[in-house]
């Protein structure tokens, strides 16, 4: 990872996030449009150019961009790591009491930016989160997207329209005590309501069609997108008491294949012996293999419950808890 001029700014009014692959056509028209929008309002203010190790001329962009403007600050990487990558280090860099994402391809407009700061600071969010009511984009990105948001509001209680929204404002402490990793860049608003951040806004914004080049994200987003949504609630809830699941499960699994082979074996007693009836054999019943796997399953389940909570006692996170305030 390379880091240009990247310094430390204090009593930051606002830190504008923008991570990138491949956009060197719209970055300069960007950070004129965020100039134009930013300065008439006095504020100090940084915005984060985020190299997701383009191959194109963005980081030379941005480098004119530096030379040219002190508000700008630019963080490269060797290669491509992905967009949550990108976020996890601009948020570490960020020094702005209100720090905004958005992303480079221009379909994000800048000119939403001081209603979401006023959200922020007025409203007293921790996150406020856009919402492209009305999109530019086709079809088969649209349809999954919103199939994608249903889920994630039922499984996270969260009454977000749209989580892939790449415009958003955070408080800073916020940032300061998320971590963004692999794929999780599109469950911030459910990681930060587990963090105990849990004041969490919408607002409808106004969504560009894209101007220049191509989308970097294809159906394959949409089946990662689930599958992160199961890691990120398992961890979120067992992380710290794997047993409560694993052990549940087992234990469940457990308690039917013994009922079942139990049953089993009571009937042809009661067959055999009490009414005096021929009863074949219990092992030429499949119910009877079915109890066994599902003894054996249980078993398993419980055992490697077990072994996960011996694991996450040891871990040096085990007390890691966020504290809000102190008197």
């Amino acid at each position: 990872m390379r880091v240009a001029n990247l310094q430390k700014n204090h009593n930051m009014d606002l830190s504008i996030i923008v991570p990138f692959y491949n956009e060197d056509e719209s970055l300069k028209e960007l950070y004129n449009w965020i100039q134009r929008v930013v300065d008439p309002l006095n504020w100090s203010y940084e915005v984060i150019f985020v190299d997701d190790g383009s191959t194109d001329k963005s980081w030379e962009v941005t480098e004119q961009l530096r030379r040219n403007s002190e508000h700008v600050r630019g963080i490269k990487f060797r290669r491509n790591y992905g967009k949550s990558a990108a976020l996890y280090c601009g948020f570490a860099a960020a020094e702005g009491d209100v720090v905004i994402t958005m992303d480079a391809d221009l379909q994000d407009s800048p000119e939403e930016i001081p209603e979401l700061v006023r959200m922020i600071h007025e409203e007293n969010y921790d996150i406020v989160s856009g919402w492209k009511k009305k999109r530019y984009d086709p079809i088969g990105k649209t349809l999954p997207s919103k199939l994608f948001n249903r889920t994630v509001r039922a499984v996270s209680g969260i009454k977000l329209h749209d989580f892939n929204c790449g415009l958003k404002a955070y408080r800073n402490e916020v940032i300061k005590n998320i971590e963004v990793y692999g794929e999780m860049h599109r469950y911030i608003p459910l990681i930060a309501k587990q963090a105990g951040f849990a004041r969490i806004g919408e607002k409808v914004v106004q969504h560009q069609e894209r101007k220049y080049g191509i989308s970097k994200f294809g159906i394959e987003r949409t089946i990662k997108g689930f599958l992160d949504l199961l890691s990120v609630t398992f961890i979120s809830k067992f992380s710290k008491r794997p047993m409560h699941l694993f052990g549940g499960l087992g234990t469940l699994m457990f308690l039917v294949g013994f009922v079942s082979a139990l049953w089993l074996g009571v009937s042809k007693l009661l067959s055999v012996y009490y009414y005096h009836i021929p009863a074949k054999l219990v092992t030429d019943s499949a119910l009877f293999y079915i109890s066994l796997a599902s003894m054996i399953i249980g078993t398993q389940l419980f055992l490697a419950g077990f072994l996960a909570e011996l694991v996450s006692r040891s871990g040096s996170d085990r007390n890691n808890y966020q504290v809000s305030k102190r008197i």
